[in-house]
């Protein structure tokens, strides 16, 4: 397949700076064209990543054989039409807000958030702030190496930051169900929320968003760690966050190996503290599974 980039370093496409290089990475403009480097990957023996925006993901050190994705020109787009937000799925969450806000449709101001892209969204059900994909998605268009189709929230399994999209299947397109709201009130909530992240993340350090889903129960998983102590412990060039306890900063030539190491440490504290095992959020790409917090 013509015009691939080979051996990128993951590092320079992922918000944490990680990672080793992928074998090869496609930059499909059309529906036609990723389903091209679809079967590119599938005859290649290559397993799919989509880069997005590079967030939600740690991958190994080492070269990895998988093909990375960053959908570009009408895949990364976002419009109104009708009074629906349509987007590709790289288009960004900020692209997207500012669309409906523009438009007077509320109920997406949460992505403000998420520093991440509509298909991200939908792969991960998304969500901040009490809300998440599964609350504002109409459909979404999933590729394939041998076709697409358009499927609801409940035929892609939304649950809690998860969904049922099977490995080669990328969301291309998505169609967002949200309600006629006062710019002058979107704007105000999203000023809101942006504030209220600013004052609580580490929103100006290398991270890749937050590390571990929230435990049912009263303590979320940020608070937890930060009772076990463990804000600002560093391990190599990686640190849990002095800010909030839930994300894991580059602080200085961090590996991913250093980030597992203070996940691996992480879920062990709050297992002996809490009785809680705490699961990972952020997309492993070429790692093991974390071991049992022992």
């Amino acid at each position: 397949m013509s015009g691939l980039e080979r051996n990128v370093p993951l590092a320079k496409l992922t918000t944490i700076g990680t990672g080793g290089a992928a074998t090869a990475l496609a930059r499909p403009r059309t529906v036609a064209e990723l389903r091209n480097a679809l079967r590119f990957a599938r005859d290649g023996g290559l397993d799919v990543f989509v880069v997005g925006l590079g967030s939600n993901v740690l991958a190994a050190d080492g070269g990895l054989d998988v093909l990375a994705v960053r959908l570009e020109g009408e895949l990364a787009s976002a419009e109104i039409d009708d009074g629906v937000l349509r987007a590709g799925g790289g288009a960004t969450n900020a692209v997207c807000l500012h669309r409906a806000r523009a438009a007077g449709l509320g109920g997406f101001e949460f992505a403000c958030a998420i520093p991440g892209t509509a298909g991200g969204g939908v792969f991960m059900n998304a969500g901040a702030y009490g809300s998440d994909w599964n609350e504002i998605l109409g459909r979404a268009l999933v590729v394939a190496a041998d076709g697409e189709d358009w499927r609801s929230p409940t035929e892609l399994g939304l649950s809690y930051r998860h969904s049922e999209l099977r490995a080669g299947e990328v969301v291309a397109a998505v169609e967002y169900r949200l309600e006629p709201r006062e710019p002058s009130d979107v704007k105000a909530l999203i000023g809101e929320l942006v504030s209220r992240r600013k004052d609580t993340q580490p929103t100006n350090k290398r991270t890749f968003g937050s590390v571990f889903k929230n435990p049912s129960g009263e303590l979320g998983a940020g608070r937890m760690l930060e009772l076990c102590g463990l804000k600002a412990h560093r391990i190599g060039g990686a640190r849990i966050s002095p800010k909030h306890a839930n994300f894991i900063e580059n602080a200085d030539g961090a590996t991913s190996a250093d980030c597992v190491a203070l996940m691996v440490e992480a879920r062990r504290r709050a297992h002996e503290q809490f009785g809680v095992t705490l699961e990972r959020e952020v997309v492993f790409l070429g790692l093991p599974e974390l071991p049992p917090p022992t």
